[in-house]
């Protein structure tokens, strides 16, 4: 396997595979790690992936939870929160979080070097990439300037926004239409002038200068902050400038600035993710607002989506038609949520104070003349296409949650105890332990498990005890008595009964090989 870029999905795809036990080389043209923060925010999906891999604990100290972000309209007025889903939490982690980047990055790099499976080198430079139908040939050039060909059996380019592996390959980005400039401040704001900066995160919806304000870890503040005509963005970088926008909560004396880079807020999305043997991923397959956080936790999804197909690609599991699903299912994803960042975008960028006072009354009126509270976690949509149930089944592709497990007098997140790769849960308030046997007999390959809520007067032998009863609720709430999940945490169908569970069976294996 070889892997360009060896950026958060890249590092991650390389452990992925490692772990897997596939020989993989994973390249970058850099040789260190980018040493500001780029991505701020992560959610539980992505810490859930993190702990699968073992790594996150030594990801948590540089990570906090993500403040309620509290939209401010044109007059100042508060008209919206967006928030996150209260406790229990559905996946065992906290539902949003910001995070420093730099050392995140600096674990999950440690992590695929770890692996005798991965080689990395770094001031390696991808120049050339053949398909020959049976492997790619990449040619790569050092450092020192040696070139060498190299042949794998896949390529994944992970290789960012400009990604040359997905220009030798011919993939065309489509447009989504959204184009802004804006200039994103990292300060670290000195202990005595945070009692100056709001104490939640904060859009401020302001037609003469939309601006974001994010708490970001520890003094960690960053503002988002949208150029207007004339301004040019390198211009707009320059300390002095920087400081005069920060001017309305901090002066030069009460921080120090940590980055200041201009961008241009894209919506774009590749057209295929997948020629033949080359695949792409994270920014080189899609670039999104970063409205609600979700740039690197978009790229992750792909890599925990490809992984796992390609593993059974690889080993004789699954013919390669199981990766048209990739581009089915990450693309549709995308291509929603950016829809729907966008919708954020628009609210927030309105630069026509008219437009903007009736966005404030609208917004308004929409929560019932009070401001709406909405969670990131309702705008993230689930897998709509691909490789789960057909239309109608219940709970198809949304994602599955991690309950805590009480075993021994302690509480364990569930994907500890039976892994992640597929499973069959089944709430064991409504099934007996004779037809729990039966299918862990007739699902082959898949990890069979029956929960119920601790303290259960039907607890079944075998059975594990649920915490809070987070299962129970989400069985109760879709109709279903067992749930078909895979290895990244999607559910592929959900089933009312023991006959619709066989067929979802059936229809599953039919579709993996």
């Amino acid at each position: 396997m070889l892997i360009v870029g060896f950026g958060p999905a890249g590092a991650v795809a390389a452990s992925m595979f490692g772990q897997r036990g596939h020989s993989t080389l994973v390249i970058d043209r850099m040789t260190g790690i980018y040493e500001k923060p780029r991505a701020i925010a992560v959610d539980h999906e992505i810490l859930r992936h993190f702990d699968n891999m073992g790594i996150a604990d030594d990801v948590l100290p540089f990570v906090a939870p993500f403040t309620a972000s509290q939209h401010y309209g044109a007059q100042g007025q508060l008209i919206r929160r967006i928030d996150m889903v209260p406790e229990p939490y559905p996946l065992g982690y906290t539902p949003s979080m910001v995070f420093t980047q730099p050392p995140v990055e600096q674990v999950l790099r440690r992590h695929a070097a770890s692996l005798d499976t991965v080689t990395i080198e770094l001031g390696t430079e991808l120049i050339d990439l053949t398909d020959t139908g049976d492997e790619v040939v990449a040619t790569l050039r050092s450092s020192d300037g040696t070139v060498r060909n190299v042949a794998a059996k896949y390529a994944i380019g992970c290789d960012g926004a400009s990604s040359t592996v997905r220009q030798l390959a011919g993939i065309v980005l489509e447009d989504l239409v959204f184009d802004e400039p804006w200039l994103v401040v990292d300060v670290q704001v000195h202990d005595e002038a945070l009692a100056k900066l709001p104490q939640t995160s904060v859009q401020f919806c302001n037609p003469a200068r939309p601006t974001s304000f994010i708490i970001g870890p520890n003094n960690h503040r960053r503002w988002e902050i949208m150029l207007l005509p004339g301004e040019e963005g390198r211009e707009m970088e320059k300390p002095e400038n920087v400081w005069r926008l920060l001017s309305p909560w901090l002066s030069p004396d009460d921080g120090d600035l940590w980055r200041a880079a201009s961008y241009r807020f894209h919506a774009l999305v590749a057209d295929d993710w997948r020629r033949g043997r080359v695949i792409i991923a994270g920014d080189a397959a899609h670039q999104q607002p970063p409205f609600i956080g979700q740039g690197m936790c978009q790229g992750l999804r792909d890599v925990s989506n490809l992984v796992w197909k390609l593993d059974r690609v690889l080993k004789g599991q699954s013919s390669d038609t199981l990766l048209e699903s990739y581009t089915v299912e990450r693309k549709r994803h995308v291509r929603t949520l950016t829809g729907k960042i966008k919708a954020i975008g628009q609210v927030i960028c309105e630069r026509d104070p008219t437009a903007a006072a009736e966005r404030d009354a609208r917004i308004i009126a929409e929560g019932g003349g009070q401001p709406l509270t909405i969670t990131r976690q309702e705008i993230v949509p689930p897998i709509e296409e691909g490789l789960i149930g057909a239309d109608g089944t219940p709970g198809r592709g949304l994602l599955f949650p991690q309950p805590a497990i009480v075993t021994n007098g302690e509480t364990v997140l569930m994907d500890r105890l039976i892994g992640n790769d597929w499973r069959l849960l089944l709430d064991g308030r409504k099934i007996s332990i004779e037809e729990v046997r039966t299918l862990a007999q007739e699902a082959h390959g898949i990890t069979v498990c029956a929960i119920v809520p601790a303290g259960s007067p039907l607890v079944i032998n075998g059975a594990l005890e649920e915490k809070d009863g987070i299962l129970a609720h989400w069985f109760d709430r879709h109709g279903v008595i067992a749930a078909l999940v895979r290895p990244d945490h999607y559910v592929f169908a959900g089933a009312a009964d023991i006959a619709a569970l066989r067929q979802q069976l059936d229809d599953l294996q039919t579709r993996l090989a």
